[in-house]
């Protein structure tokens, strides 16, 4: 395909929202929200034009500049589609600066549906040639109202946390021996100290109105055992941050504090409450499981940040 005579362009404004959604993407239907709400600005979203058809479109989230919606035409050839998209996304990114992550929401079982599957690689692809690499795969699950919770099983007790310094000592403690891809590259480049003040500083302080909602589960003499984070984002109710310390691993603990959380949200009435997990950490995934947690998607996250990864990702 010749693509000298593409258009490529932000969007004008919030009224040509319909041009950029002639694509379908499973965030379409939080566009208008987020727009009116300032999570998203008209320059941040770019399409590739033909005449007035669509072949392709991008847009960032937040101030973190995080690549969450990058779509082709799938009726293009497959050669025209990569290259149409990797032509947007480079000619966008000069004007999106410190763009860190890609990040795209696809079926559970993606890798099972040749036409699925192709267009997730396609996108990968297109981000790939712009820099990106591939760094992790998330399970994404949800738990609904009607669901059995698991009653206090009675082993640990449960109290709010009683203030980011005691947050921050068990987060610290909590990232010797991680499964989580962020933390572990955070860990590579930073003290846990300072990985734990980062994931606090870059995701859970925006839940200050929030911290009674918080747990720390402890055994009957007092000693802390893990902690958990109920908390509502811009979309959902969600379990933020959950982690059983290193010398009380083993024990299953992560069912009682997630059944602990699950709680303390259901309580207020949610309507679904929603979690992840990378997909290589298995004993949490059992643990959502376990708990009555269904999944529902995964996310592929692709980087540019080849020196380390910030945390505060939200989960739409």
């Amino acid at each position: 395909m010749n693509t000298r005579d593409l258009i490529l362009r932000p969007l004008a404004g919030p009224d040509e929202l319909g041009l950029f959604r002639r694509l379908p993407y499973v965030l379409d239907e939080e566009l208008a929200d987020d727009l009116a709400e300032g999570r998203r600005q008209a320059e941040r979203m770019w399409v590739a034009l033909r005449g007035d058809r669509l072949l392709a479109r991008a847009a960032w989230w937040g101030p973190a500049s995080l690549l969450d919606v990058l779509d082709v035409d799938d009726a293009l050839p497959a050669a025209d589609r990569v290259g149409v998209g990797v032509r947007l996304l480079r000619t966008a990114m000069k004007s999106v600066p410190g763009t860190g992550e890609y990040s795209r929401f696809v079926p559970p079982g993606w890798r099972d549906d040749a036409a699925t599957r192709q267009a997730v690689q396609d996108r990968m692809t297109i981000a790939e040639r712009a820099g990106a690499r591939p760094f992790v795969e998330h399970l994404r699950l949800e738990w609904h109202p009607g669901t059995p919770v698991p009653e206090p099983a009675g082993r640990l007790a449960f109290r709010p946390v009683r203030d980011t310094e005691e947050l921050l000592a068990l987060m610290t403690s909590a990232l010797d021996g991680t499964l989580d891809a962020y933390s572990r590259a955070d860990l590579a480049r930073m003290s846990p100290r300072e990985a734990a003040v980062a994931h606090y500083e870059d995701d859970l302080a925006r839940f200050t109105g929030q911290r009674d909602w918080w747990r720390v589960a402890t055994l009957p003499d007092g000693e802390a055992v893990g902690f958990v984070v109920p908390a509502r984002n811009d979309y959902h109710a969600i379990i933020a941050c959950l982690a059983v310390l290193p010398a009380h691993r083993g024990n299953r603990y992560a069912d009682d504090l997630l059944a602990e959380g699950t709680r303390v949200l259901a309580r207020r009435g949610v309507p679904r409450v929603r979690a992840a997990t990378d997909l290589g950490n298995s004993p949490m995934a059992n643990a959502f499981r376990r708990a009555g947690y269904v999944g529902f998607e995964r996310e592929i996250v692709l980087t540019w940040r080849h020196d380390g990864l910030a945390q505060g990702a939200q989960l739409p």
